[in-house]
């Protein structure tokens, strides 16, 4: 098989497996947590950004190979997070005229988002 179709494969894998997770904490998020803020969302953003910073900062420890790069960051990470999700949730609480957890959901998703992604990050350069 070529190397586009192994990179297809290998997509498809991951993206399988992140979507079946952000579906699970999607599903602890409605089950667990209030529904004034889209905590399922908010869970997997953040989730996702301090694991791509674990990936990232493991990449030249761990000696990554390509392929694993590949099906973590765009497979299961890509389809794990979800930018699209955090646009209709926050376009919706504007919608609604529910300014003040509009700003909470815009700067949780953004500044942990980056944070936990610095800490993932950092995290493997202290430890690993």
């Amino acid at each position: 098989m070529s190397d586009f179709g192994n990179q297809i494969l290998l997509l498809a894998a991951g993206g399988s497996l992140g979507t079946v997770l952000r579906y699970l904490v999607y599903q602890f998020a409605d089950k667990y947590l209030n529904q004034h803020l889209p905590w399922g969302t908010l869970l997997v953003n953040l989730i996702g950004s301090f694991l791509i910073g674990l990936v990232w900062g493991s990449m030249e420890k761990l000696a990554l190979t390509p392929a694993l790069r590949f099906f973590l960051v765009l497979g299961v990470l890509g389809s794990f997070t979800t930018f699209s999700a955090f646009a209709y949730d926050s376009f919706y609480l504007l919608n609604q005229g529910q300014f003040r957890w509009l700003l909470i959901n815009l700067l949780l998703n953004n500044v942990l988002g980056l944070l936990l992604c610095g800490l993932g990050f950092y995290m493997i350069k202290l430890f690993a």
